[in-house]
This record gives structure tokens, sequence and C-alpha cells, in this order.
């Protein structure tokens, strides 16, 4: 754990927090349990499963939660709840962000309920520090499992793993028999629960201090068009610019934007959208938020994933911006017993209510509320091959019972072109 410590941070100062408890064999009297905790302190040379301090990574200070997973298998007791406590408590002073390298395997059995309780004091001190406007990461190691994942693990902003880490609420001796894959970080970011599985730790979490604690101070500008400069003289001219193979998408516009970038990922409720891309990236040595529709039906994994990203960065004081490109949001069966509704409602109110700025610019397709949920009222822009509708021409036709050939003039009669859009007050302008 120590080498560990030395490999991600320099100049660590362990935090001084008094053992609290002096009954020998615990607050419930187990047989033994001094004995187990007196052999865990001369095997690993730590005297409990955390140890907590402050850091310097890469140049950002942090105050760091590190458990060593030889000490009673990194479980959570009273006086892990302790440190763990005053390393939140220090870090809300010393206004720094929180870094937990997890390896445990849950709550302390031999402490009984008291150990379990721990997580309700974690979870409390998580909550504060959130309020404050601290960034959380969370580091997965192996294992990660019980009350450690159900609250700094889960619970942290940005979620990393190590490959190959075991991860699930359950630990492999109390799991029911079946698919043990599912309890691996690669599953868990598969479902949306992990951010990033990294190679490279310490230069990971040097990206990410890095992204978290450096917001831009000024509204983020819309990008310069990357397609075509032509403004179209139809409807469904504008239409089909935005279906050319050959327009630009959103992987092409961020990587013009910004600098560098780091993804988050899922929308912790078990899904990812491949169609949306989510993240933070350092501009002209600023940090913005992004949230970016792909060119694909928006799934409501996609939504949640936006929302979670608008609400992280707003809570951080980094403006964002969305990039809108979709035919519209998934209708499909799978999606509505995903809850499409509830999803596009919650990225609605996530945009609506955010305190920074909030800059979007229509890069290609604006279907109907699934591209709008992703817009910004009063910040929404343009580019010369892309158009905005209540709901694509052809979606349109049918709704009329209009035959399929009506389909180009049904686009004419929307006012969807890049210029209709400004003239109606939609747009502010065209990139």
């Amino acid at each position: 754990m120590r080498e560990l410590i030395d490999a991600v941070c320099s100049a660590f100062t362990e935090f001084d927090v008094p053992l609290a408890g002096s009954d020998v064999d615990g607050p419930i009297g187990w047989p033994g349990y001094g004995s187990s905790r007196l052999r865990a302190q001369e095997r690993t040379g730590e005297r409990e499963s955390v140890v907590c301090g402050i850091g310097k990574i890469g140049g950002v200070e942090a105050t760091l939660i590190v458990f060593e997973f030889g000490f009673l298998g990194g479980s959570l007791g009273r006086r892990t709840g302790d440190r763990i406590e005053a390393a939140f408590s220090r870090a809300r002073e010393l206004r720094t962000p929180v870094v937990s390298l997890i390896a445990t395997g849950g709550s302390r059995m031999q402490e009984g309920m008291v150990a379990l309780s721990q997580l309700q004091r974690i979870a409390r001190q998580a909550a504060l520090t959130r309020a404050a406007g601290l960034p959380q990461i969370s580091v997965l190691r192996d294992p990660t499992t019980g009350g450690g994942w159900a609250t700094l693990g889960a619970g942290a902003d940005v979620v990393l793993a190590l490959p190959g880490a075991q991860v699930g609420f359950a630990g492999s001796r109390v799991r029911p028999a079946g698919d043990a894959s599912a309890y691996t970080a690669e599953s868990q970011l598969a479902a949306g629960q992990v951010d990033q599985i990294v190679e490279d730790l310490p230069g990971a979490l040097t990206r990410w201090l890095t992204l978290l604690t450096n917001a831009s101070s000024e509204s983020p500008e819309p990008p310069e068009a990357l397609g075509s400069a032509t403004l179209p003289e139809t409807g469904w001219e504008a239409v089909q610019a935005t279906r050319a193979p050959s327009r630009p998408h959103a992987g092409a516009y961020l990587d013009a934007y910004f600098d560098w970038r780091e993804p988050i990922s899922g929308d912790r409720c078990g899904g990812v959208d491949p169609g949306v891309r989510c993240g933070f990236g350092s501009r002209g040595g600023a940090t913005f938020a992004y949230a970016a529709q792909s060119g694909a039906a928006t799934l409501p994994a996609g939504f949640r994933t936006a929302a979670r990203l608008v609400r992280l960065a707003d809570r951080l004081g980094i403006p964002v911006l969305t990039l809108v490109d979709t035919p519209g949001a998934a209708n499909d069966s799978a999606a509505e017993r995903a809850g499409a509704g509830a999803a596009i409602a919650d990225l609605f109110e996530a945009v609506a209510s955010a305190s920074v700025p909030v800059t979007t610019l229509v890069i290609g397709e604006g279907g109907s509320g699934g591209a709008l949920a992703f817009a910004a009222p009063g910040q929404t822009w343009v580019a010369p091959d892309s158009y905005f509708s209540v709901t694509s021409p052809e979606a349109a036709t049918s709704i009329l019972k209009l035959p399929p050939d009506q389909v180009p003039t049904t686009a004419n009669q929307l006012r969807l072109r890049p210029q209709d859009l400004v003239e109606l007050g939609i747009a502010e302008g065209i990139v």
C-alpha cells in the first residue's frame, strides 16, 4: 500500500487520527478479535485498514483515503470510520479533492452492526464534501466489494478501476453461483457503473485532478463549423446535408475544440449509450464539460449520462458545452421500458437548473425533443449543415397522413433551416 501511495503522489503526509475504543475484542466482544487485529498490524505495519493523508498528485494537492487489504481484508470498522470521517473533514477545511484508493471486502463482521453503521458515517461525510463543491474520485482496486463499493466507490463523482479488479456489492464468498464475470471492473464499465479502466493510474489521476480543479471562468464559445459553409436553400436540402456521409460528427468537433479531454461513461443505472459522449476537456488551459450526441437515436442511458454530467459540472462550477446531433430519442419498446420519458425529463431539468453557463451547437440533425433536451435556451447556435425541427419530415408527413412523396415539401414547410432558426429566435446565430 505504501508503494501505491508513493507511486501516485509526492510529499504525502499522513493525518494523525486517535484510535477510539480500548476494548480488546471490539464493541461486541468477538472472541479473538483483538489478537487478529494485532496480527494484522504486525503483518502490514499499519494500525488500521485505511491510511489517510494529504499529498500532491501532479500539481494538485489532494486528500487520499488508501485501503490496506492485508489488514483484515481492508474491512470497514469503527476505527476505519473514524479515519475516513476525519479525512473528509480535513478535505473540506483544506479545500482539496478526495481520492479514494479502495481495496476492501466490506464491513468488519467482528464488530457487528457497529461496523455496518460506518457506511452511514461515510455517506454523510461524502455528502457534506459534495455540497462543498469538492470533487471525489474513486479508484477500484482488487477487490472492491460490499460497503466500500456502495459508498466510497460507486458514490464518487468519477469512478476509475484497475484492469481485472473484482468489483461488486456481493463478495466472492457470499454471492450466488453463476456468472463471475459480472463482478469485474470490465463488466461494471459495460453496465454504466464505472467511468474508465486505467492502466496508468498516476497519469490518469493527474489528468482528472487537473481537469476537475481548473474550471473555466468563461462561458464556452460555440465551436467553429467543420462542415459545409453553404446555407441550404430549402428545408429538404438542409435535411439532406445533415445526412451526408461526409458530414463531421461529434468526435471531430470535440477533437478540434479541446486540447485534451477525459470521458465519463454510463448512467449509474445499468446503461451506456455509445451514441452520447460526455466528459471534461481542457481548452486554453481551462476546463469545460461536454455532452455530445453522435448522430444516432439517443437512448435513455444517454440522457441520464448527460444529466449526470451537467449536474456534476454545475456542482464543480465548470461551464458546459453540448452538441446536438440526433434524429431523435430512441422510441422502440426497449427504450420505453428503460424510461425514455423520465430520462429526457431528467436532462431537461438538469440543463434548466444549471447555474453554470451552458452553450449549445447544433452540428447535424436536431430531431424533436430528443435533441432539444441537450440544448441551452438562449445559448444555442447552429452550423450551416444542420437543422432543428419539431419532428423529422418523415414523421410529420406520416402524422399528417400524407403520401411519402410529400416529405420534401413538408421539410420546407417546417422552417427547420439554420437561417429559419435564427429568424424564429430559436438560435442565436450561425457559426
